[in-house]
């Protein structure tokens, strides 16, 4: 019974081993050697409830199935630059170390039935592996001190070994206390093996224990030891001569459990084993990679009224366990509470206190603890405040939260009886990593904001300057008919182009007021089928007819195009009307029109003799919007419009220029 106990525990203690090992991501060749050596481990302990009655021959075969993998395991430490099995198994010393094993393996096969030689076999395996040991240990060097768990977890197993089957062999048996001592041998080494685990990093095996883990670990083994206490007296009793009275028992056995629980239910002395543990068994207070998932966790997490303000308050005081809070703005020597936990208001001695605190914030970036400006006020010798109002206060912690060095506000925290904390240094240090990460998210947020606002400015302003661009395009039309009006006032058919261009132009307006009213951006009209020789000959005769050099259209090719006919206009009445400003009266403006060689395309070629424009002028400013040569007589989106129109519809806008020669715009305009 003894050793059956002995081997469930070495059972248990390597599977759960083995798990952790199959559960870490990073892949390597120690991994899968130690991954092979503990499963076998875990094979030869599971062994004797395989088989009830395990006869020596199967005892033997588990003990060489896991020392051949032991032994290769330990032929690939020999070299710290393996990177694959085949590249350990292509080395004649590895065959040479598993010689061995794999001879016990054989025996049965080879005619060696006589249990001596194989007790002696074992014998020297266990020598084997103390050699390996030895010669590993030595050409350590500095990894000396990572590797010792595991040289003294081989090193002790590899001692009993060796002291059991050389017993076995002088009296040519396995005695049974040594076979019943085994699995609790193997258990109590487990420790060792995961501790070299753990320290040797060119293995690239990381196992992680969790506090929560430590802490229940903690507790059961409180529990074993009441039970012990228990078993020893009953023992001490047992020996003694006496016995337990039935009724002595029930009564003790009743008190026995009432302790056990108020044990693990009892809250403080839960608390007081994790101090514990924290303090003795843990190099930092807090488990940083559980309380940065955490926190991330908690600032991706969306309040129901999409306040930031409460998001941020809330993974400060969830980062320490605290349960109230207030996250505060200070603008103008005024404190604005923007988030509370439970701590709606503040009382003027609160607000005073703060204020004080906010001068003290401004040049010194220091998290302050209540209770310890209360004892060692000297700590923080250039906070001058008025102590008596400190007895008033409801909060424990204050954190400063600055906006690129510039002081910005607080967030004031105060922690249950349990859950409070002392301001020690590693809470500084890990407040203010937190607070730099919740500072991060929250001006982040805040410049999304502004950046979303100033898009929204952006977007007005830009559809302000095509309507105002648009009101220049009927101001010319009406300008157009003014100055021909004293002169066809008379003419039937001046009146009736008249009140056609008037009806466009109104309905242009409309469409303008619409949008100004409704702060949408311009809408696309209509498409259809246009002649673009049609188009363009209207926009000459009645939009760029009155200004000299007069442009002329040449058409030797044409097909109709389907696109926006207003839109199309106002972009040939820009590019024109750009040419003849830069021409002058002398000077020519052309318009030609044709069919492209592949007839994927309409060409209209606006060419002038003007002053032309620099490469380095085309390049940088001339699709530039709101950059104009024309002071406050232009936009400076008519170009960048113009490219805009063709390119959504598909086509494109080329420019070819020469100072002082003249330029040609060409528009490629998609016939499908």
């Amino acid at each position: 019974m003894i050793a059956t106990v002995g081997y469930a525990i070495s059972t248990i203690g390597y599977a759960i081993l083995l798990l952790l090992l199959l559960t870490v991501r990073k892949s390597g060749l120690a991994k899968y050697l130690l991954i092979l050596a503990t499963g076998a481990t875990c094979l030869w302990s599971v062994a004797p409830f395989l088989f009830p009655q395990l006869s020596v021959e199967k005892l033997l075969l588990f003990d060489n199935l896991k020392s051949l993998f032991w032994l290769l395991f330990l032929a690939s430490c020999l070299k710290d630059n393996f990177t694959n099995i085949l590249e350990v198994l292509s080395r004649k010393e590895t065959w040479f170390i598993l010689t061995l094993p794999i001879t016990a393996l054989a025996m049965p096969y080879l005619g060696l039935e006589k249990e001596s030689w194989r007790f002696l076999l074992q014998t020297v395996i266990a020598l084997e592996v103390l050699v390996l040991l030895e010669v590993i240990y030595r050409q350590a060097g500095d990894n000396r001190w990572a590797l010792k768990p595991l040289i003294l977890y081989l090193a002790v197993i590899s001692v009993f070994e060796f002291v059991t089957f050389a017993n076995a062999l002088m009296v040519e048996q396995i005695h049974i206390n040594y076979i019943a001592a085994r699995g609790y041998i193997y258990s109590a080494m487990i420790p060792f093996l995961v501790l070299a685990i753990r320290r040797v990093e060119n293995w690239g095996v990381e196992i992680y224990i969790s506090r929560d883990i430590v802490m229940h670990s903690t507790l059961l083994m409180v529990a074993g030891g009441y039970l012990f206490v228990m078993a020893m007296l009953g023992y001490a009793v047992k020996y003694l001569g006496g016995e337990w009275g039935a009724t002595i028992q029930v009564v003790l056995i009743a008190l026995s459990l009432a302790l056990l629980a108020t044990l693990f239910l009892s809250m403080s002395f839960r608390t007081k084993i994790k101090v514990f543990i924290t303090k003795h068994f843990f190099a930092n207070q807090f488990d940083y990679r559980h309380e940065w998932l955490k926190l991330t966790h908690c600032l991706n997490t969306k309040e129901s009224d999409n306040n930031v303000y409460a998001t941020a308050l809330r993974g400060f005081t969830q980062a320490i366990d605290y349960q109230t809070g207030n996250f505060i703005q200070v603008h103008n020597g005024e404190l604005k509470v923007l988030a509370n936990i439970e701590n709606p208001n503040l009382n003027e001695d609160e607000q005073t206190v703060l204020l004080v605190f906010s001068e003290f914030f401004k040049t010194k970036n220091w998290i302050i603890d209540i209770e310890e400006l209360r004892t060692q006020p000297y700590v923080y010798e250039e906070l001058k405040v008025n102590h008596g109002l400190l007895n008033s206060v409801s909060f424990q912690l204050v954190v400063p939260i600055y906006d690129d060095e510039e002081f910005w506000g607080m967030v004031v925290m105060q922690g249950s009886d349990n859950t409070s904390k002392n301001l020690n240094w590693e809470l500084r240090d890990y407040l203010t990593a937190v607070n730099a990460q919740i500072s991060n998210f929250l001006f982040h947020h805040q410049a999304a904001q502004e950046l979303a606002e100033n898009a929204q400015f952006a977007a007005f302003t830009r559809m302000s300057a095509f309507i105002v661009h648009d009101l220049k395009n009927v101001l010319a039309q009406i300008d157009l008919i003014l100055s021909n009006a004293e002169q066809h006032k008379n003419n039937p058919e001046f009146i009736d182009d008249t009140f056609e261009t008037l009806q466009h132009t109104k309905a242009r307006m409309d469409k303008m007021l619409y949008q100004l009213t409704e702060k949408n951006a311009l809408q696309d009209g209509a498409d259809s089928l246009v002649s673009l020789s049609e188009c363009i000959e209207q926009v000459v005769e009645q939009r760029c007819g009155s200004y000299l050099p007069i442009p002329t259209v040449q058409v030797k090719s044409e097909t109709p195009v389907v696109l926006d006919k207003d839109k199309l206009s106002n972009v040939i009445y820009h590019l024109v009307s750009n040419a003849q400003q830069a021409t002058s009266d002398d000077g020519t403006v052309e318009i030609g029109i044709e069919l492209s060689v592949d007839e994927k395309h309409m060409l209209i070629n606006i060419v002038d003799t003007g002053c032309g424009m620099s490469e380095d002028f085309i390049r940088t400013r001339l699709f530039k919007p709101f950059d104009t040569t024309k002071g406050n007589a232009g936009m400076g989106i008519g170009a960048f419009d113009a490219k805009a129109f063709l390119e959504k519809i598909g086509g494109q806008l080329q420019v070819q220029s020469k100072q002082q020669q003249g330029t040609t715009f060409t528009l490629r305009i998609p016939t499908s």
